[in-house]
């Protein structure tokens, strides 16, 4: 059966049906009050009409899904002294030069590391890099790694208060801004709970070493030498120093080294 047609008033203007068809939706409204309500109150139950004094709000947007990044390695407080091998097939080891930058053995160090296409960290002292802020930019264009190795190279850090160590510890990497510096050395090697904390805290890995030569104390350059290839194992991280007094026998030594271990199967790595 059609809808019935729309019939014109005597006013001349359209008007509606007096008996709207109960099957559309007009005439499920204007029907008899007792079949209103029944439909009255299943349309407000399924939501497709508000009670009379209430606004329908605006469906809210679908969130964006949220996209978690993987995390990123972080450090442990635990002093690196090796790097992770597979086993003793792998032959890495890591050079590690301390007491930095020096206007006069770092470069001299660094010229043997690109002679030889070695790799090498430099645990810089952040007092030495506001002297020599030239030699520190030769070390990171030439694509060395920097340490922390603290400030002031303070040995007694573990006896200072957290403020002091927490300042120590970052200015190596606040004077190198854009630079990752990823390895925290103490003085001395004098760690505590403390210092690895803070360390870790700023996103450094506490590095030690494998392998001490005693470079420090001046030995002749064929001491060093045997020294190291005594000591050698792969994934040793191996101490030398470019600052704190003269650094000719270790240049002299490094010089000889880097053929020897290449020699003996070993690449060169960073931490």
């Amino acid at each position: 059966m059609g809808v019935p047609p729309v019939r014109r008033g005597g006013s001349g203007l359209l008007t509606r049906p007096a008996h709207p068809d109960p099957r559309t939706t007009e005439g499920m409204f204007r029907g008899r009050a007792a079949d209103r309500v029944p439909a009255l109150l299943a349309a407000l139950a399924l939501g497709l009409i508000a009670p009379l004094g209430t606004q329908v709000a605006a469906p809210e947007p679908e969130p964006a899904p949220v996209v978690v990044a993987p995390p990123a390695p972080t450090a442990r407080p635990v002093v690196l002294t090796d790097l992770p091998v597979a086993g003793p097939a792998d032959k890495r080891v890591a050079l590690t030069f301390d007491d930095g930058p020096d206007p006069q053995w770092t470069p001299q160090i660094l010229d043997v590391l690109l002679k030889h296409g070695a790799k090498g960290t430099f645990c810089m002292v952040g007092a030495q890099m506001a002297r020599h802020p030239d030699v520190v930019a030769k070390v990171v264009n030439a694509g060395m790694r920097i340490c922390s190795h603290s400030h002031t190279h303070d040995e007694g850090l573990p006896s200072r208060d957290a403020r002091t160590i927490t300042a120590e510890i970052g200015d190596v990497a606040a004077r190198v801004p854009g630079t990752p510096v990823t390895y925290f050395r103490a003085p001395g090697g004098n760690w505590d709970r403390q210092i690895l904390d803070s360390a870790v805290a700023q996103g450094m890995q506490p590095l030690g070493w494998a392998i001490d030569p005693r470079d420090w104390k001046r030995p002749a350059a064929d001491v060093i030498l045997a020294n190291v290839e005594k000591h050698l194992h792969p994934g040793a991280v191996i101490l030398l120093h470019d600052g704190g007094g003269s650094r000719a026998r270790t240049v002299e030594a490094l010089d000889r080294l880097l053929p020897w271990l290449r020699s003996q199967g070993y690449v060169t790595d960073f931490p």
